[in-house]
């Protein structure tokens, strides 16, 4: 398993399940974005070579993409489980609000949404790690173009 995907799924298994657990995923946005820094600095950790913002944002990217979808699978079954959507369903019937979506639709779409948030806040994590982790800024780097080195 190459280096980037063990640090996305760790990071990503972090955010996805503790942006689902009740009371704790409260701080939803601040799990997907330390699932994504969690991710930068265990592939900065693992790389030979400099970490550039783009491998932070990919790495970051990919671990929402796990996040995301463990936090859709465990999402919905929780809401499955409780009834969730019928009781949406019975609380807009009594409040005199028709809409022409169901409650179980409604809830997927904000599962969705959620989801499309993680992936871009873990982004953002990945981001973040490269300068706060990577300190070999340099080493390694290959030289310039010929013709303008001296």
């Amino acid at each position: 398993m190459n280096d980037k995907l063990k640090a996305s799924l760790l990071g990503g298994a972090i955010a996805g399940v503790l942006s689902v657990i009740p009371f704790i995923s409260i701080c939803s946005c601040l799990w997907a974005i330390g699932g994504g820094l969690l991710a930068g600095f265990i592939y900065i950790r693992g790389s030979a070579l400099p970490v550039t913002a783009g491998g932070g944002a990919t790495v970051g990217a990919l671990s929402g993409v796990v996040g995301a979808i463990i936090y859709l699978i465990v999402h919905l079954l929780i809401t499955l489980v409780f009834g969730a959507a019928v009781g949406l369903d019975e609380q807009l019937r009594r409040s005199g609000i028709e809409l022409p979506l169901s409650g179980m639709v409604l809830i997927l779409v904000s599962a969705i949404i959620g989801a499309i948030f993680i992936i871009g806040l873990s982004t953002v994590g990945g981001l973040i790690a490269v300068p706060i982790f990577e300190k070999r800024k340099g080493e390694n780097a290959p030289p310039p173009p010929g013709g303008f080195g001296v």
